[in-house]
């Protein structure tokens, strides 16, 4: 098996991190509009990473996805298109929760491969909003964990 390692990611991997993100909501989000991506981008890269602690899951050296947390709840979650699938994303859920106590996630409704998975992982919807945080009409589920 290839050696993962998760470790805190800062400033320094800020670029990486934002090219990985872009990989993942291209695969993945679909509802999205090339000016959404690019708003988000800037958002997330000048705004939401300094808002989270990051940290990034790294397979022989390279980082393959990574997940942001604010306190308790799961703020970002991405994993690269070419790993998915394969643990990483489970690996980084079972981090935040044993480390952090991580037991809430906000996800987007249109997004059924992410709603599915941390379903699977015993998250469970306690609410819907018409609109997500920066205030665009994308469906968000919040999810908690269930004991």
């Amino acid at each position: 098996m290839k050696e993962v390692l998760i470790e805190p990611a800062g400033k320094k991997q800020y670029e990486k991190l934002i090219t990985l993100w872009e990989s993942s909501v291209r695969a993945t989000h679909h509802f999205l509009s090339e000016s959404d991506i690019i708003t988000y981008r800037s958002l997330i890269l000048t705004e939401y990473f300094d808002q989270v602690q990051l940290y990034g899951i790294k397979v022989e050296e390279e980082i393959m996805g990574f997940i942001g947390l604010n306190g308790k709840f799961i703020q970002m979650l991405f994993i690269h298109p070419d790993a998915r699938g394969k643990g990483l994303g489970k690996t980084l859920i079972d981090f935040a929760k044993k480390a952090h106590g991580a037991n809430t996630v906000d996800v987007n409704e249109q997004n059924d491969q992410a709603v599915g998975f941390y379903e699977k992982l015993g998250f469970a919807t306690i609410e819907r909003s018409e609109r997500d945080g920066a205030g665009k009409p994308f469906p968000i589920l919040s999810m908690a964990l269930q004991m």
